[in-house]
């Protein structure tokens, strides 16, 4: 059964096409990430980051939806300007479309490379390996912008992994915010049991006078 999110109310806190995607729809209205949020279905737990410079600061960014301009919280690259974050959800997601924030700062992420279902990227193979959908990302906003994703390409879902290799300038990414919308469904978890039948054999069906010794009599 498919879900539509409303309300982030009675969820807990934890917290031009040519191959790149830059839509034009990114200002977020005041209820937006209230409207389909995805917030509960993130397994922060489980999530991780490559290059961050405190670890496990990437779970301190999923974040509910009035506290999205919270910058005491955030993950920052280390060595680099480059970021690799993994996001798994308890669900069975149709992503619609997400947000980063990274501040209005050259600090800010230029480009967000979005994988659907790959467990295996590392800065090893991410590079080569190809975007389920590339985005552009804007600079110098002061709220969290929406990023309508190809929702063809991310009917089901079962995590992301996020690469940022660039920002605007600076030698660090920073990450305020991270969110998602769109439709989830429970995962089941009864076991599949598969029931077949046998061809019958005709030697287990003899009946009770064909198991009888037959004697003749003289």
């Amino acid at each position: 059964m498919s879900h539509h999110c409303q309300s982030e109310a009675t969820e807990h806190d934890h917290s031009h096409d040519h191959g790149h995607d830059h839509s034009h729809e990114h200002d977020a209205d005041a209820d937006t990430g209230l409207q389909d949020s995805l917030f509960s279905q993130v397994d922060s737990e489980r999530a991780w980051c490559l290059n961050e410079s405190e670890p496990n600061a990437i779970k301190a960014v999923f974040k509910p939806w009035h506290q999205r301009l919270d910058t005491t919280l955030v993950c920052q690259s280390d060595a680099d300007e480059e970021l690799l974050i993994h996001v798994p959800f308890t669900s069975m997601v149709k992503l619609k479309s997400l947000f980063i924030w990274g501040g209005s700062g050259e600090a800010a992420p230029r480009t967000l490379r979005v994988f659907a279902n790959r467990d295996d990227l590392d800065f090893d193979n991410v590079g080569d390996a190809e975007p389920t959908q590339t985005l552009e990302l804007i600079d110098n906003t002061s709220q969290p912008p929406e990023y309508p994703v190809r929702t063809a390409k991310f009917g089901s879902t079962r995590s992301l992994t996020l690469h940022v290799p660039d920002n605007y300038g600076a030698e660090q990414t920073s990450v305020y915010y991270l969110a998602f919308r769109g439709e989830w469904t429970e995962l089941s978890e009864t076991p599949v049991i598969s029931v077949y039948e046998l061809k019958p054999n005709a030697a287990d069906h003899k009946t009770p006078n064909e198991n009888l010794s037959h004697h003749s009599i003289s």
